[in-house]
């Protein structure tokens, strides 16, 4: 492991919650393609299980971000125990519905209680900006570190839930991932001596993190980011299963996640220069053109190619996103802050993949491409015009973010 990584985790503790935080990311992979594969195995219907995901995305969607303002308010282990414990009953009943034959409006309400999974990478990464706040290079490799957690929940997640699905029983995968998420976050919220210590009832306002303008440009961007992973993991599929090899496809994506991986490890300890929010938005430009290649694509290992590189640009964006977020966002709600770009991801990928369903059936696996070259092209557009709000001052009530100092001189401490 590199320096600057090992020096991250010479604080007490760091080791075991951000291991707490990976195990109990795995599901984030696992449940929504788990769900897809056990439906389809079942029933036959990929109808019904494109919408039971659809489903799953946008109730983590609603439920996330205000989980996580309970979470700043009262903290974590007061909070994710009870929500687990929703969203386990209702993976719960999921399965056992499914298994049984219930009507279809039984699935699609536990789908919907299953969204109450909290957003442990946001709890993990609101436990390294309490350790680091003041810390702008320490917490730079903390965020890049949770970005290859992320990238390997990614790649090692799908693999085993469409495994085990197909393999030994069709629940296997979503069951697994439900064990994880408990285990992960009994683990998690053990922990409590690295626990952000929430603020004062008198410090917190009432009012979402979203009044930030900042943090609107993000998410905003993030929903046509989604759509662009979202867009990918369908056409890649169905493009693989056009040329007769649909198992390849898990491996095809795994190679996306795999160079997102890589550059993440190298980004971490770089600590490049220059203001965040410039190269967020380079890193949403370098996303939407590396969409590109993938519509000259002609078989699986062109495909895989220019999957590695497109991946290439991820880690670093998503990690300059955390900064931003940290700068944008008051301290009383961070945990909030960082749930909202992840419901940005979670809306636009259900959006991304809907869309190139559609057009796949329409027009086949290669012209389905063009959903995510569009949805780079819509994030770079947005990246383009809130890129002024990312560099000017915060406005919101109820505190500053980060070191309560301004943005310029907040971007600057960052690249020292």
């Amino acid at each position: 492991m590199p320096s600057s990584y090992r020096a991250i985790f010479a604080v007490p503790g760091t080791r075991k919650f951000s291991a707490a935080g990976l195990i109990g990311r795995l599901p984030l992979a696992m449940m929504g393609i788990g769900i897809v594969t056990m439906i389809s195995q079942l029933t036959g219907r990929y109808g019904l299980a494109g919408a039971l995901s659809a489903m799953l995305a946008m109730s983590a969607a609603v439920l996330g971000p205000w989980i996580s303002r309970l979470v700043d308010r009262h903290g974590q282990a007061r909070v994710l125990r009870p929500a687990t414990l929703i969203a386990v009953a209702s993976v719960a009943g999921l399965l056992l519905c499914a298994q049984g034959g219930a009507p279809d409006w039984t699935l699609f309400v536990f789908a919907a209680g299953a969204g109450a999974v909290p957003s442990l990478g946001a709890m993990v990464r609101a436990r390294w900006a309490a350790i680091y706040r003041g810390a702008p290079r320490e917490l730079h490799t903390a965020y890049a570190w949770e970005s290859i957690v992320d990238e390997l929940c990614f790649i090692v997640g799908p693999i085993v839930s469409i495994g085990l699905s197909t393999a030994w029983f069709p629940a296997a995968g979503p069951l697994l991932a439900a064990v994880f998420l408990v285990v992960g976050v009994l683990w998690l919220t053990a922990q409590r001596a690295t626990e952000p210590v929430p603020q004062p009832r008198e410090q917190h306002t009432g009012e979402s993190a979203l009044r930030s303008p900042g943090l609107r440009v993000l998410v905003a961007t993030f929903v046509a980011t989604g759509a662009i992973f979202g867009g990918v993991e369908v056409v890649t599929v169905a493009f693989a299963e056009e040329r007769g090899h649909k198992a390849a496809a898990s491996l095809v994506l795994a190679v996306y996640a795999l160079g997102s991986c890589l550059a993440g490890v190298v980004f971490g300890v770089l600590h490049p220069a220059g203001p965040p929010a410039r190269r967020w938005l380079v890193g949403v430009c370098a996303m939407a053109v590396s969409m590109i290649p993938l519509q000259l694509a002609g078989n699986l290992p062109f495909l895989a190619v220019a999957l590695f590189v497109a991946g290439l640009s991820i880690a670093p964006t998503m990690v300059t996103t955390m900064a931003l977020v940290e700068a944008h966002v008051p301290r009383t709600k961070l945990t909030e802050g960082m749930t909202w770009t992840s419901t940005g991801l979670a809306v636009g990928a259900a959006l991304g993949s809907s869309a190139a369903g559609w057009v796949v059936d329409a027009a086949g696996a290669r012209a389905g491409y063009t959903v995510p070259v569009a949805a780079g092209a819509v994030a770079a557009v947005v990246a383009f015009l809130g890129y002024r709000r990312l560099r000017g001052p915060v406005a919101i009530r109820g505190g500053r973010g980060a070191d309560d100092q301004e943005p310029d001189k907040h971007d600057e401490r960052h690249v020292a």
